[in-house]
């Protein structure tokens, strides 16, 4: 019914105005006053991933230019084109040339610009003064602190903050009804969770998980490929109860009907320590926190899985018989 193939949701439902946007009232804010002076300076867009940065870039040049707006806007992706040769060439030329029209000025977007070498960005620099007067550049960035200081003192700087969950569920749900799909507001409270704010991320899980029929909780942690939390829980339990047996047992099912690795595992485990529903005494929490990343360490260095595992649930057993859990 619906292919990852088609047109990607995400970007089938960004915004493409500034009065669209939501959840960067005060970035917006900014950004109408100086389209409506016709003056923009440089700016640099920085923030978590999926908050809307790009997005952003491309409403305002919509609001400013029309829907003609890709005549007057030339977009790089840094991470990709990000050495000095493009800076000298394709930057240089569409810079130097001037606009006609109503606004004086062309824009340059610079994508993931904190992955630009060095050399490119001391280029970067130098263009943003020749050709100030008839192009602005807007640089995106999840690391601010890569881009170098020059560069900073010369952008007006835009800090965007991860979505709230009530904004990114409404946006969901205007998907669902939009795509006629059938969804449970709990599976996007779900899917918010797991994108932690990233928006993009949390479309691209519900349109997998629309691909395969109504969107719920279970779907969901099945096209993300994490076990459900509440199995996970189950787990812990049997393992501070001193049922290590029944936990090993419980952890070979997770990592079969799931296809999870050890560190997905530990991530999860990690996640549901802190979860309200898990009584455990805080004591105990600190421990198994400081043990799942022991754990979580032996694993990256190439540990095998299901050795560390079954020491961590039996570290966990000995606690609990300990403390009588």
């Amino acid at each position: 019914m619906y292919f990852m193939s088609e047109l990607l949701w995400a970007e089938k439902y960004r915004p493409r105005s500034l009065d669209e946007v939501v959840n960067q009232k005060e970035i917006v804010d900014r950004l109408k006053r100086f389209i409506s002076e016709r003056n923009v300076p440089h700016m640099l867009f920085a923030g978590p991933p999926g908050t809307g940065k790009t997005t952003v870039a491309h409403a305002m040049a919509h609001d400013l230019y029309g829907e003609n707006y890709r005549q007057y806007m030339l977009e790089l992706n840094a991470s990709d084109e990000r050495k000095i040769e493009v800076i000298r060439t394709k930057v240089k030329e569409f810079a130097r040339s001037r606009v006609v029209g109503e606004v004086p000025f062309k824009i340059v977007l610079l994508d993931e610009a904190d992955n630009m070498t060095a050399d490119a960005q001391q280029a970067l620099r130098r263009l943003m003064e020749l050709y100030s007067a008839n192009t602005r550049f807007i640089l995106t960035a999840n690391y601010p602190s890569k881009i170098i200081e020059p560069i900073q003192s010369r952008c007006a700087v835009f800090r965007f903050t991860a979505l709230k969950r009530e904004d990114v569920v409404s946006r969901l749900m205007y998907i669902c009804q939009s795509e006629k799909v059938n969804c449970v507001e709990r599976a996007l409270e779900v899917i918010y969770d797991l994108s932690e704010g990233d928006m993009r991320r949390a479309i691209n899980i519900l349109q997998a998980a629309a691909a395969l029929g109504d969107v719920t909780e279970d779907i969901v942690y099945k096209v993300v490929g994490l076990a459900h939390p509440r199995e996970v829980r189950e787990m812990l339990q049997l393992a501070l109860s001193g049922n290590f047996m029944e936990a090993r047992k419980k952890l070979r099912d997770l990592m079969i009907n799931y296809g999870l690795s050890g560190v997905d595992i530990v991530k999860q485990v990690h996640r549901e320590i802190f979860n309200p529903e898990v009584k455990i005494p805080d004591d105990l929490k600190v421990m198994i926190a400081d043990y799942a990343g022991e754990i979580q360490y032996r694993l990256v260095e190439g540990a095998d899985d299901e050795i560390q595992l079954n020491a961590f649930l039996a570290r966990l057993a000995l606690m609990g018989r300990r403390l009588k859990v």
